[in-house]
């Protein structure tokens, strides 16, 4: 459930290639049974697309990866976390607009 552009992230894998990421990271925790996170999904993979080279964009399967979605205490999907050097610079909860994101991601896309 990820476009070309957009990674998928692990418990194996997330402090590599998120939490010391030399570039910003858009984080989406999703589950295949979310509506709402279907519906997030098309905006997630533009955004891949769009910043690409300048923000790393992925995605979590919080029922595949349990471990990383405990830590970052993810209790409703979707959730979408910007990190940047291993700090989380916002997080959104619900759906949100293409927009949102574009606002927030035009502050730290290099």
């Amino acid at each position: 459930m990820a476009g070309p552009d957009t990674q998928t992230f692990t418990d194996g894998n997330f402090d590599d290639e998120v939490m010391q990421s030399d570039k910003p990271v858009l984080v989406d925790f999703w589950a295949e049974w979310c509506g709402p996170c279907k519906s997030l999904s098309p905006v997630i993979d533009d955004l891949a697309k769009e910043y690409k080279g300048k923000v790393k964009v992925g995605k979590v399967d919080t029922d595949a990866n349990r471990d990383v979605s405990v830590r970052f205490s993810i209790s409703a999907i979707p959730t979408v976390i910007l990190f940047k050097d291993g700090d989380i610079i916002e997080k959104f909860v619900g759906l949100r607009s293409k927009k949102d994101f574009q606002t927030l991601l035009n502050k730290f896309a290099g």
